[in-house]
Protein backbone atom coordinates (compact mmCIF):
# COMPACT_ATOMS: atom_id res chain seq x y z
CA UNK A 1 0.00 0.00 0.00
CA UNK A 2 1.25 3.46 -0.91
CA UNK A 3 1.01 5.60 2.21
CA UNK A 4 2.92 8.71 1.11
CA UNK A 5 -0.20 10.89 1.01
CA UNK A 6 -0.98 9.98 4.62
CA UNK A 7 2.35 11.39 5.80
CA UNK A 8 2.90 14.74 7.50
CA UNK A 9 6.71 14.74 7.51
CA UNK A 10 7.69 16.50 10.70
CA UNK A 11 10.58 18.38 12.26
CA UNK A 12 9.56 20.31 15.38
CA UNK A 13 12.85 20.10 17.25
CA UNK A 14 14.03 23.19 19.09
CA UNK A 15 17.49 22.85 17.53
CA UNK A 16 16.31 22.38 13.94
CA UNK A 17 18.54 24.36 11.58
CA UNK A 18 17.78 25.79 8.14
CA UNK A 19 19.66 22.87 6.58
CA UNK A 20 17.42 20.42 8.45
CA UNK A 21 14.28 22.12 7.15
CA UNK A 22 15.68 22.27 3.62
CA UNK A 23 16.32 18.51 3.79
CA UNK A 24 12.82 17.92 5.19
CA UNK A 25 11.26 19.75 2.24
CA UNK A 26 13.50 18.07 -0.34
CA UNK A 27 12.53 14.60 0.90
CA UNK A 28 8.83 15.53 1.15
CA UNK A 29 8.87 16.89 -2.39
CA UNK A 30 10.68 13.81 -3.73
CA UNK A 31 8.37 11.36 -1.94
CA UNK A 32 5.22 13.45 -2.54
CA UNK A 33 4.10 13.41 1.09
CA UNK A 34 0.89 15.12 2.19
CA UNK A 35 2.73 17.88 4.04
CA UNK A 36 5.69 19.01 6.03
CA UNK A 37 4.94 20.05 9.61
CA UNK A 38 7.18 22.72 11.14
CA UNK A 39 7.34 25.49 13.70
CA UNK A 40 6.09 28.88 12.54
CA UNK A 41 9.55 30.32 12.02
CA UNK A 42 10.01 28.06 9.00
CA UNK A 43 6.65 28.40 7.25
CA UNK A 44 7.73 30.96 4.65
CA UNK A 45 10.90 29.00 3.88
CA UNK A 46 8.95 25.78 3.41
CA UNK A 47 6.42 27.47 1.17
CA UNK A 48 9.24 28.68 -1.07
CA UNK A 49 11.07 25.36 -1.10
CA UNK A 50 7.91 23.39 -1.91
CA UNK A 51 6.83 25.66 -4.77
CA UNK A 52 5.77 23.62 -7.77
CA UNK A 53 4.73 20.60 -5.69
CA UNK A 54 1.42 19.71 -4.06
CA UNK A 55 3.06 19.11 -0.66
CA UNK A 56 1.29 21.31 1.87
CA UNK A 57 2.87 23.34 4.66
CA UNK A 58 1.52 22.59 8.13
CA UNK A 59 2.45 24.69 11.14
CA UNK A 60 2.10 23.96 14.85
CA UNK A 61 0.37 26.56 17.05
CA UNK A 62 0.36 26.79 20.83
CA UNK A 63 2.99 24.08 20.75
CA UNK A 64 3.72 21.92 22.66
CA UNK A 65 1.75 22.76 25.83
CA UNK A 66 -1.47 24.35 24.60
CA UNK A 67 -1.44 26.51 27.73
CA UNK A 68 -1.03 29.94 26.16
CA UNK A 69 -3.89 32.38 25.77
CA UNK A 70 -6.53 31.92 23.10
CA UNK A 71 -5.56 35.30 21.63
CA UNK A 72 -1.94 34.19 21.29
CA UNK A 73 -2.94 30.98 19.51
CA UNK A 74 -5.26 32.85 17.14
CA UNK A 75 -2.56 35.40 16.31
CA UNK A 76 0.06 32.69 15.71
CA UNK A 77 -2.32 30.81 13.40
CA UNK A 78 -3.22 33.96 11.45
CA UNK A 79 0.46 34.89 11.00
CA UNK A 80 1.33 31.36 9.90
CA UNK A 81 -1.37 31.45 7.22
CA UNK A 82 -0.12 34.85 6.05
CA UNK A 83 3.33 33.28 5.72
CA UNK A 84 1.95 30.45 3.61
CA UNK A 85 0.69 27.72 5.94
CA UNK A 86 -2.03 25.54 4.47
CA UNK A 87 -2.75 23.66 7.69
CA UNK A 88 -2.55 24.42 11.41
CA UNK A 89 -1.88 21.82 14.11
CA UNK A 90 -2.97 23.52 17.33
CA UNK A 91 -2.66 22.09 20.84
CA UNK A 92 -5.86 21.89 22.87
CA UNK A 93 -6.03 23.70 26.21
CA UNK A 94 -5.24 20.53 28.15
CA UNK A 95 -5.79 22.18 31.53
CA UNK A 96 -9.24 23.33 30.48
CA UNK A 97 -10.10 19.76 29.48
CA UNK A 98 -8.91 18.52 32.89
CA UNK A 99 -11.04 21.23 34.55
CA UNK A 100 -14.07 20.16 32.51
CA UNK A 101 -14.25 23.69 31.05
CA UNK A 102 -15.36 22.62 27.59
CA UNK A 103 -16.85 26.01 26.82
CA UNK A 104 -13.31 27.42 26.98
CA UNK A 105 -12.01 24.55 24.84
CA UNK A 106 -14.64 25.15 22.17
CA UNK A 107 -13.96 28.91 22.03
CA UNK A 108 -10.19 28.29 21.97
CA UNK A 109 -10.50 25.99 18.94
CA UNK A 110 -12.99 28.30 17.22
CA UNK A 111 -10.60 31.25 17.55
CA UNK A 112 -7.84 29.34 15.76
CA UNK A 113 -10.27 28.26 13.03
CA UNK A 114 -10.73 31.92 12.08
CA UNK A 115 -7.34 31.73 10.35
CA UNK A 116 -9.10 30.04 7.43
CA UNK A 117 -6.75 27.05 7.09
CA UNK A 118 -7.37 23.38 7.75
CA UNK A 119 -7.09 22.97 11.53
CA UNK A 120 -6.01 19.84 13.38
CA UNK A 121 -6.48 19.90 17.16
CA UNK A 122 -3.90 17.97 19.16
CA UNK A 123 -5.59 16.38 22.19
CA UNK A 124 -2.41 15.09 23.90
CA UNK A 125 -4.24 11.87 24.71
CA UNK A 126 -1.51 10.56 27.04
CA UNK A 127 -2.59 13.21 29.56
CA UNK A 128 -6.33 12.51 29.29
CA UNK A 129 -8.71 9.85 30.57
CA UNK A 130 -10.84 7.91 28.09
CA UNK A 131 -13.81 10.04 29.06
CA UNK A 132 -11.83 13.24 28.49
CA UNK A 133 -10.63 12.01 25.08
CA UNK A 134 -14.23 11.30 24.08
CA UNK A 135 -15.54 14.64 25.30
CA UNK A 136 -12.65 16.64 23.84
CA UNK A 137 -13.11 14.95 20.45
CA UNK A 138 -16.81 15.83 20.44
CA UNK A 139 -16.17 19.44 21.45
CA UNK A 140 -13.53 19.89 18.73
CA UNK A 141 -16.00 18.59 16.18
CA UNK A 142 -18.66 20.95 17.50
CA UNK A 143 -16.25 23.89 17.15
CA UNK A 144 -15.67 23.00 13.50
CA UNK A 145 -12.20 21.45 13.60
CA UNK A 146 -11.20 19.49 10.51
CA UNK A 147 -9.07 16.92 12.37
CA UNK A 148 -8.47 15.70 15.88
CA UNK A 149 -4.91 14.54 16.49
CA UNK A 150 -3.52 12.24 19.14
CA UNK A 151 -0.27 13.77 20.33
CA UNK A 152 2.49 16.34 20.14
CA UNK A 153 5.20 13.72 20.50
CA UNK A 154 6.72 15.94 23.21
CA UNK A 155 4.77 14.71 26.27
CA UNK A 156 4.68 11.49 28.27
CA UNK A 157 3.42 9.28 25.44
CA UNK A 158 2.39 9.16 21.80
CA UNK A 159 -0.37 7.69 19.71
CA UNK A 160 -2.26 4.56 20.74
CA UNK A 161 -4.81 2.58 18.80
CA UNK A 162 -7.04 2.68 21.87
CA UNK A 163 -7.13 6.48 21.83
CA UNK A 164 -7.82 6.51 18.09
CA UNK A 165 -10.78 4.17 18.63
CA UNK A 166 -12.28 6.56 21.19
CA UNK A 167 -11.62 9.60 19.00
CA UNK A 168 -13.22 7.93 15.99
CA UNK A 169 -16.34 7.09 17.98
CA UNK A 170 -16.80 10.67 19.18
CA UNK A 171 -15.39 13.10 16.61
CA UNK A 172 -18.29 13.18 14.16
CA UNK A 173 -17.12 14.23 10.71
CA UNK A 174 -13.63 15.17 11.90
CA UNK A 175 -10.76 13.26 10.39
CA UNK A 176 -8.09 11.77 12.65
CA UNK A 177 -4.34 12.27 12.67
CA UNK A 178 -2.11 9.92 14.64
CA UNK A 179 1.33 11.11 15.72
CA UNK A 180 3.94 10.32 18.32
CA UNK A 181 6.02 7.15 18.20
CA UNK A 182 4.99 5.98 14.71
CA UNK A 183 8.35 5.02 13.23
CA UNK A 184 7.82 2.16 10.76
CA UNK A 185 5.55 1.12 7.90
CA UNK A 186 3.75 -1.69 9.75
CA UNK A 187 2.80 0.58 12.63
CA UNK A 188 1.63 3.29 10.25
CA UNK A 189 -0.48 0.75 8.38
CA UNK A 190 -2.22 -0.32 11.60
CA UNK A 191 -3.29 3.27 12.23
CA UNK A 192 -4.48 3.72 8.65
CA UNK A 193 -6.50 0.52 8.95
CA UNK A 194 -7.94 1.91 12.20
CA UNK A 195 -9.30 4.88 10.26
CA UNK A 196 -6.76 7.69 10.50
CA UNK A 197 -6.33 10.03 7.56
CA UNK A 198 -2.88 11.39 8.43
CA UNK A 199 0.26 10.10 10.12
CA UNK A 200 2.60 12.61 11.74
CA UNK A 201 6.15 11.31 11.86
CA UNK A 202 9.76 12.42 11.74
CA UNK A 203 10.67 8.90 10.57
CA UNK A 204 8.90 8.91 7.21
CA UNK A 205 11.81 7.51 5.26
Amino acid sequence: MQINKYIDYTNLKADAKYADIEKLCAVAKDKDYASVCVNSRYVALCKKLLEGSDVKVACVVGFPLGAMSTEAKAFEAKKAVEDGADEIDTVIAVGAVKDGDYDYVEKDVAAVLKCGATVKVILETCLLTDEEIAKASAVCAKAGAHFVKTSTGFSTGGATLHAVEIMKANCGNCKIKASGGIRDYDTALKYIEAGVSRIGTSSAL
